[in-house]
């Protein structure tokens, strides 16, 4: 059995917060996603494109207040030089006129859900994982390959981070994914996380994981083992057998 711990540094730090988890089994490799599911996730992630700029009131990022929230929450823990929020990156890409572009299918669902919402939407690979995955402030040094680059970036002291037994899997909360437990095209089981910290969001934050995990069943033929929010109250829950 596998869980989705969130350790009470996290609480601390946050005690508003809330993370939507939506966990697929079963999914579709990318080789038998059918031409008209992948031409109406294509469609989807463009429409998400095209509208994500109602979140937007103003051409300075930092002065967003989807973003605002992010940049807040980033300055109460270790955080490398430079790093934001991935909603941050991605209404950059908006705003500059560069739509988000298709990576994979399962991706692309979650990128499609960030940009509708403004939250932060993220995925990982649980058959990739070495046990329980937890999130909370680390003592740093846990090993981590950022995504797509050659060498390692071991956590800082005092970074929030996901993490399992093996070391990091997502840096600066929601900031870097790394290589070893990416979501792929073979990818059978995916960990779906969507974060907010801003309690007036809640009723986005509700339909939004309704809407991940519509898409990654309808779409990829997955199966919803699991749909929670999970608050200080709400703490764990179970994302495989």
């Amino acid at each position: 059995m596998k869980q989705f711990v969130t350790e009470e540094s996290f609480w601390n730090l946050f005690p508003d917060a809330s993370i939507g988890i939506v966990v697929a089994h079963g999914m579709k490799p990318t080789a038998e996603v059918t031409p008209e599911d992948a031409a109406a996730i294509a469609k989807a992630l463009a429409e998400a494109n095209g509208t994500a700029d109602q979140h937007l009131e103003s051409n300075t990022i930092s002065q967003n207040e989807v973003v605002a929230v992010w940049r807040d929450a980033y300055q109460k823990f270790k955080t490398k030089k430079g790093a934001r929020c991935s909603i941050e990156n991605l209404l950059k890409r908006v705003l500059k006129g560069n739509p988000v572009g298709s990576i994979t299918p399962s991706v692309d669902i979650y990128n499609t859900v960030s940009l509708a919402y403004a939250l932060p939407v993220g995925g990982e690979d649980i058959d990739a994982m070495d046990g329980d995955i937890r999130l909370g402030i680390t003592q740093g040094g846990d090993a981590f390959r950022p995504l797509g680059e050659d060498e390692d970036a071991p956590t800082l002291e005092g970074e929030l981070c996901y993490f399992d037994n093996a070391g990091a899997i997502c840096r600066c909360w929601n900031w870097r994914d790394g290589e070893r437990t990416a979501l792929t095209d073979e990818s059978k089981k995916a960990f779906l996380i969507i974060e907010s910290v801003d309690p007036a969001r809640a009723d986005d934050l509700a339909a939004a994981i309704d809407q991940l995990a519509d898409m990654v069943e309808r779409h990829l033929g997955a199966t919803i083992f699991a749909k929670e929010i999970i608050t200080r109250d709400n703490p764990t829950m179970v994302i495989d057998e």
